[in-house]
């Protein structure tokens, strides 16, 4: 009965046909050979096969990035702002503010029209190409890595924001506005964009395995030098040398060190570009480069000076972020404390008899804490990379610490010459077309009012 039942239901299928709410649930056709049976799937499962096929992005990492990008937000508007304004004189409060605030609106911008293709497409040595010109083929569904690509666009965004505004410490107090965002626009693409490409993007530092983990080179050193060749051009202050310009409010000052160094967990340990071990190595060795340069820093001013200061501290901090930027993924613990004691006395001296030697009136020493400190992590991240000190070892190619310390320096000298002679030009432009520096009224009376109308404070 069984079989004569299973008879009359196949000949009643074969008969009737399929019914239509089945018809999507069975093979359109199955192929019978001698040894292997092949089943041709409908369009409908083909259409689901190809979407099961395109990988998502991961989540943790992708809420990661986000977070880290936010974060080096942070520490750019309100974190630099609120440490450069500190430092300023109150006449002056406001322009340093808008300096900041300008330059990263600005700088984001450009890297989406044109900085990012330039920077991460391509294979050129020295720039990329126009592949993402204005961010173009970019989709949601586009990946790099395992985060949406347009996470990796915004972050790196807030890297070349951040960047460009470091430089305006060291120029602070006598440019006029309309300068700065020439010089700018103009730094920005033809030293920012390039070095990024160079140490990140394939270009020839990429390929030589030069460490640079999260921007010693690209940010810091290259920030410090165009500081330095601005403070020279703009010459020095009224008054410097002759009067105190004190800063006029250390408060602030140590706010926005304190935001730089939330923020920075960001920048360092969001250069893993996932949440992984590799950003949890970044982290810790985050912390613990900064509190031992500040601890160097303020030991330091107690011998020296005779006393321990807030600026110190706030400086040395700073002073360890930038020293173990191009390391934080590449030594382990160890090594960052003890490139973070290095960067504290280093630095000291930068800001100190190094400022003396040079004789520029670097407001708010951005060479002296940006340039040579990140000149010192950068040269140290060739040693403490090495495993047997705790690092993950050297770049592609690089089998020893000599040969990873001959590309450390090599790296060191092209930004150095890159950046100087780019900064250069784009001063001499800018002073070109508006003038490099404001009137002598306008600079006695503050730019708060004379470029901006405006005062911070009302007395």
């Amino acid at each position: 009965m069984k079989r004569l039942f299973a008879l009359l239901s196949l000949l009643g299928a074969v008969s009737l046909g399929t019914p239509a709410w089945a018809q999507e649930a069975v093979p359109a056709e199955v192929v019978v050979s001698e040894t292997t049976v092949v089943v041709e799937t409908a369009p409908a499962a083909e259409a689901a096969q190809a979407e099961a096929a395109v990988t998502p992005p991961d989540s943790g990492d992708t809420s990661w990035m986000l977070t880290s990008t936010m974060l080096v937000i942070l520490m750019t508007i309100p974190g630099l702002a609120l440490f450069y304004g500190g430092l300023a004189r109150s006449k002056n409060m406001l322009s340093v503010l808008m300096h900041v605030f300008i330059i990263f609106c600005l700088m984001t911008l450009l890297w989406c029209l044109y900085g990012y293709s330039l920077a991460f497409s391509g294979e050129g040595p020295i720039i990329g190409n126009l592949e993402k010109l204005f961010l173009s083929g970019i989709e949601t569904t586009s990946l790099n890595n395992t985060m949406p690509e347009y996470v990796w666009v915004a972050f790196q965004s807030t890297f070349a924001a951040i960047t460009t505004a470091l430089i305006v410490g060291a120029f602070a107090e006598r440019i006029r506005f309309s300068a700065v965002v020439i010089f700018a626009i103009l730094w920005y693409t033809f030293s920012y964009v390039p070095m990024a490409h160079i140490v990140w993007g394939g270009g020839f530092l990429f390929a030589d395995g030069a460490l640079d983990f999260a921007g010693g080179t690209v940010v810091h050193i290259n920030a410090g030098v165009a500081g330095l060749v601005g403070a020279y051009l703009l010459g020095k202050r009224i008054g410097f040398g002759r009067e105190a310009l004190t800063p006029h409010s250390l408060t602030l000052t140590m706010v926005g060190a304190s935001l730089l160094w939330v923020g920075w967990f960001g920048f360092n340990a969001g250069s893993a570009g996932a949440a992984n071990g590799l950003a949890g190595l970044a982290f810790v060795n985050t912390i613990l480069a900064t509190a031992a340069a500040t601890l160097a820093w303020i030991t330091g001013e107690a011998i020296f000076k005779g006393h321990p200061s807030s600026l110190g501290a706030a400086s040395g901090a700073v002073a360890g972020l930038v020293a173990v930027t191009p390391a934080a993924g590449y030594v382990g613990p160890m090594g960052s404390i003890a490139i973070g004691v290095a960067a504290g006395f280093v630095c000291l001296w930068g800001v100190n008899g190094l400022k003396r030697m040079l004789g520029a009136d670097d407001a708010f020493d951005v060479f002296g804490v940006h340039g040579v400190g990140g000149i010192l992590g950068a040269i140290l991240t060739g040693v403490f990379a090495e495993p047997t000190l705790g690092g993950q070892g050297f770049g592609d190619g690089n089998a020893n610490m000599a040969a990873q310390l001959f590309v450390q320096v090599k790296s060191v000298g092209v930004t150095i010459l890159w950046s100087g002679i780019v900064a250069f030009l784009a001063y001499k432009i800018a002073d070109l077309f508006v003038g490099l520096r404001v009137p002598e009224e306008e600079e006695r009376q503050g730019l708060d009012i004379s470029a901006h109308g405006e005062t911070a404070y009302h007395f």
